[in-house]
């Protein structure tokens, strides 16, 4: 006997344009974007925050107030990264076992099965991801890492800690692509390709994501 549907859809969400070009082509139906920039491909509600701390709590709050049953709408923080850990290379991909930010750290919800879904498509990286308020290079990667941290970006802790605020069933998790890393960064020639080989990652993965969201042990199923 199937398991019945979760009542709302998971709730994915990026910050650049250039994510939500790649996840929207993943998901083969394009939409058309609300006002909140969300669209519904199927059981997906694709959701662009902008970038920074304050943009992703504001959009992941409105985004949030619509779900169906408060605390049953899943979150996957997606896009882009900053890699920190030597030897990594753009395209690898990063799965969160937490996030840490300005607000804490915030526990990832189905790590294990994240990372086996997406060992199909490349490298993947398991650990916790780092949120910044800049740009990381040189000093400040490493500085990242030293802490214990093997990822970075702007939008994912923050993303994360909004939505598991005030409740505690709220499936959370993050995914990152990596577009730079030491020893590949972007302020150097030839980053062009590392950010069109994490963009065709990027753009593939959703299948993952959807397993993962399907999987979820949630309390009304």
């Amino acid at each position: 006997m199937e398991s019945p549907e979760a009542p709302d859809p998971l709730l994915l969400t990026c910050a650049l344009g250039i994510e939500h070009l790649a996840l929207r082509r993943g998901s083969g139906r394009p939409g058309r974007p609300d006002p909140n920039g969300v669209t519904s491909p199927g059981k997906v509600r694709l959701l662009r925050t902008g970038m920074g701390a304050q943009a992703a709590r504001r959009a992941i709050g409105r985004a949030l107030a619509q779900e169906t049953v408060p605390g049953g709408t899943a979150v996957l923080a997606t896009g882009f990264c900053a890699g920190l850990v030597p030897g990594m290379r753009p395209g690898d991909l990063v799965v969160a076992d937490e996030t840490r930010g300005s607000g804490g750290r915030t526990p990832c919800i189905g790590t294990e099965l994240l990372a086996t879904a997406l060992a199909r498509y490349g490298t993947v990286h398991v650990g916790t991801l780092a949120g910044t308020d800049h740009v990381v290079r040189g000093q400040a990667r490493a500085a990242l890492h030293e802490s214990g941290a093997i990822a970075a970006d702007m939008e994912s802790a923050a993303t994360l800690d909004a939505a598991a605020a005030g409740t505690a069933r709220r499936p959370v998790a993050a995914v990152r692509v990596v577009v730079d890393a030491p020893g590949h960064e972007l302020i150097r020639i030839g980053t062009l390709r590392g950010g069109i080989s994490a963009f065709r990652v990027l753009r593939g993965v959703l299948p993952a994501f959807l397993e993962w969201h399907r999987s979820l042990l949630l309390p009304w199923r």
